[in-house]
């Protein structure tokens, strides 16, 4: 484990600004001004499509961006002739989504469908059933298939979307043909980012020093992940039988069992942590891994385990799926992992820790120049907006005149979905 620590965050959760102060925000003198919908604020979906999202537009001058949640539609709408995007996320349809959204078609306000995961297809219940080890009865199938169809019906009624990566922006567009499709990864908010300088700094003072352990973390935000875990369990175990010098460090959800059991002393186990406290706990691992099983669920999956870790100094093995094989380069920033190598993958990542400050900088350096908010905004822009040059040629329709706003078409009284 690495010396270098930081003290334990006094965390407070960055999205507890009042309604009206996020109103203010929406409206203030700008060119543009977007708006983004979500259930209620969440440390998983909403903070990094949404809060994020909106932190990122923020430090533009001409772009003003606030969030809201479904309970605060009646606030929006009347915002709406205001904004010249509404971005719904994960969102699933109820009468007054519909009216949203079609009023802000009646505007002329460009809609965008936002997701970071396969749940906007019926299609795919079972095999998202079966990767996230959910028990299947009859109870099952409904609340999956009518959350996923709600999702659906949301994603129908936009005028585009944008995802996290291109394999789910292909399963996007196979869902709804003809629409628009932009590809924005998920990245880190300022504060994880500063405090994740600091961690990395950190360690880098310290010439990368350890204790003489060496840790491997599995860091799962949610317990549906039993399945991957065990992609990885038996090397594990195999390893700490081999090496006392093995400690297995586990947050979150995940319980070790079968052969990892006897080796109950070397594994630390943590719960569930806020953002910035997870930061501190990667950042002393020498070794993050990330198992996925290989199906289309999982390569829809975006790459933030790894970018999380490299931000901090510390590397990852992770499966090859397709936002780990985008973001990792073998042996070079990280290390990608066949379901059958774990364990020999292990064991010469831990034979090259001579050369592991080298590693974790060009893995900090890319994290650092990728997955900033500073980096993402021009790409959030693109989504949203189209490229500049596109944008001069054919503005957007204006909805206001200099005698006032433009009256919209009377609202429809019942949704309508396409």
């Amino acid at each position: 484990m690495f010396r270098a620590d930081l003290p334990t965050i006094d965390y407070r959760a960055p999205w507890t600004q009042p309604l009206e102060d996020r109103i203010a925000a929406l409206t203030r003198p700008a060119e543009r001004r977007v708006a983004y919908l979500y259930q209620a604020p969440d440390t998983s979906t909403f903070r990094y499509r949404v809060f994020n999202m909106v932190q990122a537009l923020e430090g533009s001058a001409d772009v003003a961006a606030a969030w809201f949640t479904v309970a605060e539609v009646p606030r929006l709408l009347p915002l709406l002739d205001r904004c010249d995007a509404l971005v719904v996320c994960r969102v699933r349809y109820a009468d007054a989504i519909g009216n949203l959204l079609n009023r802000a078609r009646q505007l002329r306000v460009a809609t965008v469908f936002d997701c970071d995961d396969l749940v906007f297809d019926p299609d795919y219940v079972h095999l998202i059933l079966h990767t996230l080890d959910q028990q299947i009865f009859e109870k099952a199938w409904d609340t999956w298939f009518a959350m996923i169809g709600r999702i659906a019906a949301t994603m129908r009624l936009c005028d585009r979307g944008i995802v996290t990566n291109d394999f789910l922006a292909d399963r996007l567009r196979a869902a709804a043909p003809g629409k628009p499709v932009g590809v924005v990864p998920n990245f880190l908010e300022r504060t994880q980012r500063d405090l994740s300088l600091r961690l990395y700094e950190a360690k880098q003072h310290s010439a990368f020093a350890r204790d003489g352990r060496i840790h491997v973390g599995y860091f799962s935000g949610t317990p549906t992940h039993s399945r991957d875990f065990a992609i990885i369990a038996d090397a594990l175990a195999r390893l700490m039988h081999d090496d006392p010098r093995i400690v297995l460090r586990l947050v979150g959800f995940v319980q070790p069992a079968g052969a990892l059991a006897e080796f109950a002393d070397r594994i630390e186990h943590f719960p569930l942590q806020d953002h910035l406290n997870l930061q501190r706990l990667i950042a002393g691992v020498e070794f993050n891994v990330a198992p996925l099983q290989s199906n289309d669920f999982t390569n829809c999956k975006s790459d933030l385990k790894y970018f999380e870790a490299a931000s901090v100094g510390t590397l990852t093995l992770a499966s090859p799926t397709h936002a780990f094989r985008a973001a990792i380069s073998d042996g070079v920033n990280g290390w990608l992992v066949p379901a059958y190598d774990w364990h020999a993958a292990l064991q010469a990542a831990i034979g090259a820790l001579d050369v592991y400050p080298a590693m974790a900088a060009r893995a900090f350096a890319h994290a650092s120049a990728g997955y900033s908010p500073e980096a993402m905004s021009g790409r959030i822009r693109l989504a949203l907006f189209g490229p500049p040059s596109a944008a001069a040629a054919s503005p957007p329709p204006l909805r206001r005149t200099a005698s006032g706003p433009v009256r919209p078409e009377p609202m429809l009284s019942e949704s309508r979905i396409e």
